[in-house]
């Protein structure tokens, strides 16, 4: 399955590495319940970025009440060796894995890989990359998505960063109309237009809504901006 199936609108993926552990499922079911259809779920190995996150063992245990719903989970894989963890992540329930260009020197191979385990994938890109060179490389390996990070990958919480708009644009004028931009960190109330007007049509977004009283009416509120 591609993205195109999944979604033709902006959508806005609530980001589970910033969600409460002691209420995963509570937190999962209420978003569900206010139309969440994607979650994005980090995957970090602590050496392409510090942070050793969440894996397939938290996947696992959360794939089948959010498919249930009729949702899919995004998987980004912020690892040296992404296709490592395609059979693991595919087993466990995900449904796409990103992975990044700075870690793919051959990625029409790893991107052909994912497929064969029935994953959708994309594309991200650090924010020293340069998006030209992110969009020929994706254009070659027939991704299905390409992610503008607008923070630099690793830790939830950091601030969009002032140049993010630019480098969307710039990525959206050469990539063709099918194939969606992301765009993952900083990304709340104050920002999530910018990001949308710059071209980008999926906002992942962490801490504006699990930081939020009201976690439900934090993600309505983003949606709204963007709809």
């Amino acid at each position: 399955m591609r993205w195109s199936e999944w979604t033709e609108t902006a959508v806005v993926e609530p980001s589970l590495y910033a969600a409460d552990f002691a209420r995963l499922g509570e937190q999962i079911d209420q978003l569900l319940q206010s139309g969440v259809r994607i979650f994005h779920f980090d995957v970090g190995d602590g050496h392409f970025v510090e942070p050793i996150t969440i894996g397939p063992v938290v996947l696992q245990s959360i794939s089948e009440r959010i498919h249930a719903r009729g949702a899919f989970i995004d998987c980004h894989l912020m690892t040296e060796t992404p296709e490592k963890h395609f059979q693991a992540m595919a087993k466990a329930g995900g449904d796409s894995v990103t992975v990044h260009y700075e870690t793919c020197p051959d990625l029409p191979t790893v991107a052909a890989s994912a497929r064969g385990h029935g994953l959708a994938v994309g594309m991200a890109f650090k924010p020293e990359t340069a998006p030209a060179d992110a969009a020929s490389a994706a254009l070659e390996a027939g991704i299905d998505l390409v992610l503008c990070m607008s923070i630099e990958p690793g830790y939830s919480g950091q601030e969009f960063m002032p140049d993010a708009p630019g480098r969307i644009r710039a990525l959206r004028d050469v990539l063709p109309a099918e194939v969606p931009v992301q765009v993952d960190g900083g990304i709340g109330p104050d920002t999530i237009e910018m990001a949308h007007d710059a071209g980008a049509s999926l906002f992942v977004a962490g801490s504006a809504i699990f930081g939020a009283p009201d976690i439900a009416g934090a993600y309505a509120g983003l949606v709204r901006a963007v709809s």
